[in-house]
C-alpha cells in the first residue's frame, strides 16, 4: 500500500482492510450485490419516501420522485443521477440521500435508473439521463417547477453521466439549467490507460482503482464506433467545447483516481466562461463522503450552500 500515508486518517483503518472488486477474477453480478448491499448498510431504502414514474424516451425510463415532507410544493428540481460505475447501481440505493435533498432544499428530487452497461452501453445510460431531464424541463409547469431552477447531479459514474447530460442538453438547444453539481465525477475514459494524458501514482489505489476503471469504461464504450461528434457524450472529458455550460459544483479527493481528470474539466470549465466553484479534500477517496468525520462534515456543507446558491 504505497499511499496509504496520504489518505485521511479517519478511515485508514478501513482503506487498509476493505476489498476491491477484481474485474478479471469477480463476477460482474456479485459485485452489483456487494454495491447494494453496502448502500443499504449505509441508509436503508426508504419506499414510503418515494413516487416511482415512467418516462417516455427512446424507450420507457424508470425515475423515482422525492418531494418535501411538508410546506408548500416545491418550485426548484434536481435531477439526481447514481453512481456505480455505469455497471453497478440503483436509484433506490441513494433514497436517503434524495429525501436529505428534497427537504433541505425544498426541490421536487427526480432520480433516474439507468440501465446498466455492458448490458445497455452507451448511448444508452446518457440518452436515459437525457429523457428524464427533458421530461422535467418539458413538464415543469405541471410539475410546480420553474425551469430556471433545475439542477444536474450525480456522483462518481453519475456524475460523469450529468456532465454528459449537460453536453447534450447544449447541443440540443435545451434552455439554460441552473447548475451541475459533479461530485467525484467520472469523465475520462483513458483514465488508467496509456492514453491518460496523466497517471498520478498517487491516485486510484483505494476506492476505485485503474482495473476497474478500464473495465468500467470498456462495458461503456460497448462494440460500436463512437461518432466523432459524439465523443463528449460518451466521456466529457474528450468535448472540445465546454463553452454554456452551467454553473458548476465539483468535489474530489485528492487519493481518487478521479482527481486529475476532474481538476483537469474544472480548469477547462472556467477557461470556457463557466462559473467553477471546485473543492480538493485532502486525503479523500473515492466516495470519501460516506465516512464520518471532519472533512465529510465541510463537504457537506459545503455542497449544502452550493446547491442553495445554484437554485436560488
Amino acid at each position: 500500500m504505497n499511499t496509504l500515508h496520504l489518505v485521511d486518517p479517519a478511515v485508514r483503518d478501513f482503506v487498509a482492510s476493505a476489498g476491491l472488486f477484481d474485474p478479471e477474477r469477480d463476477p460482474l453480478d456479485v459485485f452489483r450485490k456487494q454495491l447494494l448491499a453496502s448502500y443499504a448498510q449505509i441508509a436503508p431504502a426508504m419506499p414510503d419516501a418515494r413516487e416511482e414514474r415512467w418516462i417516455p424516451g427512446p424507450r420507457e425510463v424508470r425515475v423515482l420522485q422525492y418531494r418535501p415532507h411538508d410546506g408548500p410544493p416545491p418550485s426548484r428540481a434536481i435531477v439526481y443521477v447514481h453512481g456505480g460505475g455505469f455497471i453497478a447501481g440503483a436509484a433506490e440505493m441513494t433514497d436517503a440521500m434524495c429525501v436529505k435533498l428534497a427537504n433541505e432544499h425544498r426541490a421536487l428530487v427526480v432520480s433516474v435508473d439507468y440501465r446498466l452497461a455492458p448490458e445497455s452501453p452507451f448511448p444508452g445510460p446518457v440518452e436515459e439521463c437525457y429523457a428524464a431531464l427533458s421530461w422535467v424541463m418539458k413538464e415543469a409547469p405541471s410539475l410546480g417547477v420553474d425551469p430556471a431552477r433545475v439542477l444536474l447531479m450525480g456522483h462518481s459514474a453519475g456524475g460523469g453521466l450529468a456532465a454528459a447530460t449537460a453536453l447534450l442538453h447544449r447541443d440540443r438547444g435545451g434552455a439554460p439549467l441552473a447548475g451541475q453539481v459533479l461530485v467525484y465525477p467520472m469523465l475520462d475514459t483513458r483514465t488508467g490507460t496509456s492514453d491518460a494524458p496523466v497517471d498520478n501514482p498517487t491516485t486510484g489505489e483505494f476506492g476505485w482503482t485503474r482495473a476497474i476503471n478500464r473495465f468500467a469504461w470498456r462495458s461503456m464504450r460497448g462494440d460500436a464506433p463512437i461518432p466523432r461528434d459524439r465523443e463528449g457524450h460518451y466521456s466529457p472529458s474528450l468535448a472540445t467545447d465546454l463553452t454554456n455550460l452551467p454553473p458548476t459544483f465539483l468535489a474530489v479527493g485528492s487519493v481518487d483516481l478521479f482527481f486529475e481528470e476532474d481538476v483537469a474539466y474544472a480548469m477547462r470549465l472556467s477557461r470556457a466562461g463557466v462559473p467553477v466553484e471546485l473543492h480538493v479534500y485532502q486525503g479523500g477517496i473515492h466516495g470519501f463522503d460516506f465516512f464520518p468525520g471532519n472533512t465529510t462534515d465541510r463537504y457537506a456543507a459545503e455542497l449544502r450552500a452550493a446547491i442553495a446558491r445554484l437554485l436560488g
